[in-house]
């Protein structure tokens, strides 16, 4: 996994721009994956507990990847930012801090709450808000295949909603929220791990309170769960910094579009877990997974562009 997280960082600054940036998201949508499915092993914890030590033991090993990565600057950048910009940059802190904080918990307390269906359609939403809300906010420029792929993604989110009927809240928070946390990042021009490593910051005494309040006592004596715990800070740590760092890279259609990796990839897990798809369930997921399938094409076809000799630096974005 360490050997992962260089990598990651090592295809930004080697290849740069859309192409590293897709690379990155993938990354990060496997890891994001690999955790849902890796929560399983951590039982008796709850939600809550799982939340909390999340937060807890990502922060250290985040702190660490940005000395390591020599991105401490971005740190004291914002810091910078936070002391002369008085309560209002702290306003805006806070409210980014809060913003995450609600997502990571929800990611995990919606599965063993009976809620996870709710996330899920959320996350099959995403992308299509993320698409609107960078179009519509930041004018950000949108391919045919992109297109053609947001309406593939949109024929199974349809579906889905015709079977689900009214959306559930959870739902609405994640498609919604994200969007706005997103939006609020770069419209404050917040550096991508640095912002995080402050959004994580704050969130640490709720985290605390989860963490203790919520643990069993089989966590306390040691043994093989203290180890699971420690595994879920680190690869936690990973798949949010390539989250940040892709986003930073793409522009908020392609970062959205690309979002679609991640809830196909739950899906994936959660048929490892034992579950099964109904042959309904089939047009909702079809059209989606032709999405992801076009945008994969997409890049792969920049990326060749880009290698083409003679090709300008920008032919292929």
């Amino acid at each position: 996994m360490l050997g992962l997280g260089h990598s990651c960082c090592w295809l930004c600054q080697r290849v740069g721009g859309v192409v590293a940036g897709v690379g990155v998201s993938l990354i990060g949508s496997l890891l994001f994956a690999f955790l849902y499915y890796y929560t399983g092993w951590l039982r008796p914890l709850s939600g809550e507990a799982i939340y909390g030590w999340r937060v807890l033991l990502t922060f250290p090993f985040l702190t660490l990847l940005l000395l390591v990565r020599g991105r401490w600057g971005q740190v004291g950048q914002i810091g910078r930012r936070l002391a002369l910009g008085g309560w209002r940059s702290g306003l805006w802190l806070l409210s980014s801090a809060a913003m995450l904080g609600v997502q990571l918990w929800l990611f995990l307390w919606a599965p063993v709450n009976g809620q996870g269906l709710a996330v899920s359609l959320g996350y099959f939403l995403l992308p299509l808000t993320l698409v609107l809300t960078g179009r519509l906010l930041f004018a950000d420029p949108v391919s045919r295949p992109q297109w053609l792929a947001c309406g593939l993604a949109l024929l199974g989110v349809g579906h889905a909603l015709l079977g689900a009927g009214a959306l559930a809240w959870p739902t609405w928070l994640v498609c919604l929220g994200y969007p706005v946390y997103f939006a609020l990042r770069r419209w404050r021009a917040i550096p991508s791990l640095g912002g995080l490593w402050w959004d994580l910051l704050l969130s640490l005494p709720v985290a605390l309170w989860f963490a203790l309040e919520h643990s069993p006592v089989e966590l306390w004596q040691g043994g093989r769960l203290a180890w699971l715990i420690l595994g879920l800070g680190f690869i936690s740590a990973l798949a949010l910094s390539c989250m940040m760092l892709a986003g930073e890279r793409l522009s908020l259609p392609l970062f959205g579009l690309l979002s679609y990796v991640e809830p196909v990839l739950l899906v994936v897990a959660a048929l490892l877990l034992g579950e099964s798809l109904s042959a309904e369930q089939w047009w909702t997921y079809g059209p989606i997974w032709l999405a992801v399938a076009l945008l994969g094409g997409e890049g792969v076809w920049r990326l060749m562009a880009r290698r083409r000799p003679g090709a300008a630096p920008g032919s292929a974005d």
